[in-house]
This record gives C-alpha cells, sequence and structure tokens, in this order.
C-alpha cells in the first residue's frame, strides 16, 4: 500500500511541474491583488474577506506548503457497458506553521485527481492559533493549542487538549498528519465513534482547528496563555 501511495504522489508531481509552466492569469478580485503586490501574506489575504478561488494565490503566499494523502479509495460501478472506476482522494496540505487545509476531489485518473483534492485544499486553508495552554507547562512558546477545543463529522467526535512541552502528539495516525502539518508539537486527544473512517476522522479534526481559529479571545488572554495567530517563525523544528 505504502509503494501504491509513493507511486500516485510521483505521477502527480509529475503532472504538477508541466502545469507550473503555464502563466497564472488571476480571473478573481483577490487573484489580481496578489499578482500586483498589494497583499504579500496569506494572512492579508485571508482578512481581507474576500472569496479564495484560485490556488495559485496560495502557491504564491505559501511558497513552503506541504502535501500529505489522508486517504485514497476506489470505487467501482457496474454498468450496461462495462465496469467504471473512480478514485475518491483525500488530502491536507500546511506549511507547518500555522496554516492547515482540507479537500476532497473524485476522478477517473490518479494524478489528476490528487491535484484536484491538494488544490481543494488549498482553497479551504485557515488560520490557527497556537500558544502554551497547558497548566503543566509555563515555557511560553506556541507549540501546543491554547485552549481545549472538540470536533464533530457524522459519528466521529475529537476533542483536544493542550500538552505540555516535549510530550509529542497523543492521537491517532489521521489527527497526527493533520496537526503536524499544521504546526500543532504536543497535544492530548480523545475519539469516539467509527474512526476507521478516515475522511470523517479528518473532517472532525479539521472542525476542531476551525473552531480554534474561530473563538474570539481577550487580549489579556492572548498574553497569559503566548498565543499566536498564523506563522510564529518555527516551522520544521
Amino acid at each position: 500500500m505504502k509503494s501504491e501511495k509513493k507511486y500516485l504522489e510521483v505521477a502527480w508531481m509529475e503532472e504538477a511541474e508541466a502545469q507550473l509552466e503555464i502563466e497564472w492569469e488571476p480571473k478573481t478580485r483577490l487573484g489580481r491583488m496578489v499578482k500586483r503586490g498589494e497583499i504579500k501574506t496569506i494572512a492579508e489575504a485571508l482578512r481581507t474577506g474576500l472569496p479564495l478561488k484560485e490556488p495559485e494565490i496560495v502557491d504564491i503566499l505559501l511558497p513552503d506548503l506541504k502535501d500529505e494523502i489522508i486517504d485514497i479509495k476506489m470505487v467501482q460501478r457496474m454498468t450496461d457497458s462495462g465496469r467504471r472506476v473512480k478514485f475518491a482522494i483525500t488530502a491536507v496540505v500546511g506549511n507547518e506553521d500555522g496554516y492547515v487545509g482540507l479537500g476532497q476531489a473524485k476522478g477517473r485518473e490518479v494524478g489528476a485527481t490528487i491535484r484536484k483534492a491538494i488544490d481543494d485544499a488549498k482553497l479551504n486553508i485557515i488560520e490557527i492559533r497556537r500558544g502554551c495552554g497547558s497548566w503543566e507547562c509555563g515555557c511560553g512558546k506556541p507549540h501546543t493549542l491554547p485552549f481545549a477545543v472538540s470536533g464533530k463529522c457524522g459519528s466521529v467526535e475529537v476533542l483536544f487538549k493542550p500538552a505540555p512541552q516535549g510530550l509529542g502528539l497523543a492521537c491517532g495516525d489521521v489527527a497526527k498528519k493533520i496537526l503536524s502539518i499544521a504546526g500543532v508539537k504536543d497535544i492530548w486527544a480523545f475519539a469516539r465513534g467509527t474512526t476507521r473512517t478516515k475522511v470523517n476522522y479528518a473532517k472532525a479534526v479539521f472542525d476542531a482547528l476551525k473552531r480554534n481559529a474561530e473563538m474570539r479571545i481577550p487580549e489579556s488572554k492572548k498574553k497569559l496563555l503566548s498565543i499566536v495567530s498564523g506563522s510564529a517563525g518555527f516551522a520544521g523544528e
């Protein structure tokens, strides 16, 4: 299974390189502002309130973006003309420093479908908050979530709680991929429901991170918990 996924990712990379050679012509207001240089960071783009409809915007503003395939499913359907095969792919993107996105796509060709899933994840990118919210830790670095947060999708429910520095990601494999690519280093996680359904598990984790980003926090709490929104300059550490 690992060798198959590696082959599929290589196929996607070859197609992506071919696409980069095509000159990008923005079709949206946000895209034109980015190309003119009026918006220079992804944080500024998200705060404009304009819809993010072009993945090239994320490519320009977050050049160090990484991607990970969460799930690949082959769906077969019998028709009068024979067997029809399609692929359903779930992917996550992030810069390992405060930005993460989750996307899905379906298609007949693996490489093109992977590219569509990654592009969809770029369009769903969000800015998360990190901090030092564990009572067991007082390092003052943004290595975990600043407060407990929960997420839900289908039967899957997840709860994330701040953890002390050095603990690592105490969670399932799917949640570990998403949290690590988002830049979270330490976490306590609790999950219930059919977590074997990777798509619902991934969506529940992403729902929790979205709630983390949407919550209003007083300025006094931000200083107390060392809360940072978006990039903090610790990518790859």
